[in-house]
């Protein structure tokens, strides 16, 4: 089931755009932040916004991950609820508080309390498909409704959204190539913990990965970023450590001083370890590479889901915690 998913990934983003082209929004009349409330599958979407506007939205991106919502969040901020669901706990909590604000509120999800919420309170939402089982299967949605709303809004312009297309076409014409290379890397990892290392504006490529890893592959894993890592981790690399597996996203445009700090990394680590992993992306923008190390990582979770005997699909102990925490 995961694995056809995951192959449905490009499918997804063709039609996130339609659905973000589609949506009946009412524009502000003044933003002066962004703020978006969501956790897990649907959170993330948010990071990898982050890392695609930073350079070019003129106002603040911020998200958040918790119960609560910042203080600065008043009148003249977008507030962005995302959860596929619509009944995860905390977004609906930090809803409570954004509805305090006066600031405007626009909902993404599949339907749940937190589209009739929306439809209670007279807010804009985007909702989306309620046919998929996973909601981390679901990040397309997130993120490309996301844009959608900062480029109808003018907050940016086209390009993103225009780069999300060209992705969907490359991932459809490199998937043979995408799960070949994944198969392979899966089995370097296998029975080993993962550190996963990448440049900072694709730290979203390792915490989603790092977050799939654990959820389809049934493993933990750490990560962390070029150049803060030089400042600290580095240092732990002092001890032989076989049983340790790094994969380093890279793209051929990185920053000259990160590539170079990469690569005196490798020389650093390669002492400590004899698994030492450069996966270099395809595409011609930020935007087109990071969707590449998207799809290749979740193909990897999900090989190394297969390799180690466990479905990639279930996830008992969160349910477990979700119940426990409903019951008290």
């Amino acid at each position: 089931m995961m694995d056809e998913l995951i192959a449905r990934f490009p499918d997804q983003l063709e039609e996130a755009l339609a659905i973000g082209a589609n949506a009946k929004l009412a524009a502000p009349d003044r933003i002066d932040q962004v703020f978006v409330t969501g956790l897990g599958g649907s959170g993330i979407g948010g990071d990898f916004v982050s890392s695609f506007v930073r350079h070019t939205c003129p106002v603040p991106y911020i998200v958040g991950k918790s119960y609560q919502i910042p203080k600065w969040v008043g009148p003249h901020t977008l507030a962005i609820a995302s959860s596929y669901s619509g009944n995860t706990e905390e977004t609906l909590i930090a809803m409570s508080e954004l509805l305090q604000t006066g600031a405007k509120v626009i909902v993404i999800s599949s339907g749940g309390q937190l589209i009739q919420l929306a439809k209670d309170k007279g807010l804009d939402f985007i909702q989306l498909p309620d046919n998929w089982p996973s909601p981390r299967a679901c990040l397309g949605y997130s993120l490309v409704q996301q844009l959608s709303i900062l480029e109808r809004f003018g907050l940016i312009d086209r390009t993103p959204l225009d780069q999300i297309g060209y992705a969907a076409k490359t991932l459809r014409q490199e998937m043979g190539d995408i799960r070949d290379r994944a198969e392979r890397i899966a089995a370097l990892l296998h029975g080993k913990t993962t550190v996963i290392y990448t440049t900072d504006r694709m730290e979203p490529v390792a915490l989603r990965f790092r977050q799939q890893l654990n959820e389809n592959a049934k493993v933990l894993c750490w990560h962390h970023v070029i150049p803060e890592m030089n400042h600290n981790e580095l240092v732990g690399w002092r001890d032989r450590r076989d049983d340790l597996a790094v994969l380093v996203f890279r793209n051929h445009d990185d920053y000259n001083r990160n590539q170079m700090r990469l690569d005196i990394n490798k020389e650093i680590i390669s002492h400590y370890t004899g698994s030492f992993i450069e996966v270099y992306s395809k595409g011609q923008s930020l935007v087109e590479q990071t969707m590449y190390q998207v799809h290749l990582g979740d193909w990897i979770s999900w090989y190394l889901a297969q390799l180690r005997g466990v479905d990639a699909m279930e996830v008992r102990v969160i349910d477990f915690l979700k119940s426990e925490l409903a019951d008290r």
